[in-house]
């Protein structure tokens, strides 16, 4: 069975840092993209940064400068790096990935969720 195991959540202060880790446990055929999302409360969850099979990458434009997502393709691994946080980012991380278990068998998973809060 495919799961996602995300960590490196926290308390921050603004301006700090943090890094999300999100590592793929199972057997995957074919990893077509990896994102990182982030909802709160009453609001829709919001793509934050993807990355793809073909290394494309895309952030969506309030962490565009501030985050960002690498993959370590041999270790099925998908980092977020996020520096100069703001309260605004407080939020939870969900790791996605969407893949192929199977050739034939498409997914759609999705991590735990991890909470960031960036307060004073």
């Amino acid at each position: 069975q495919v799961q996602l195991v995300e960590s490196g959540g926290g308390s921050v202060q603004p301006g700090g840092s943090l890094t999300l880790s999100c590592a793929v446990s199972g057997s995957v055929f074919r990893i077509v993209a990896m994102a990182w999302y982030r909802q709160t409360p009453g609001k829709e969850r919001e793509l934050v940064a993807s990355t793809n099979s073909g290394g494309a990458i895309n952030y969506v434009d309030s962490v565009k400068g501030r985050f960002t997502i690498s993959k370590i393709n041999g270790a099925n691994t998908v980092y977020l790096q996020m520096n100069s946080l703001k309260p605004e980012d407080t939020a939870v991380y969900y790791c996605n990935m969407r893949a192929y278990e199977a050739p034939s068998k498409w997914g759609d998973y999705w991590g735990q969720g991890t909470q960031v809060t960036v307060s004073s």
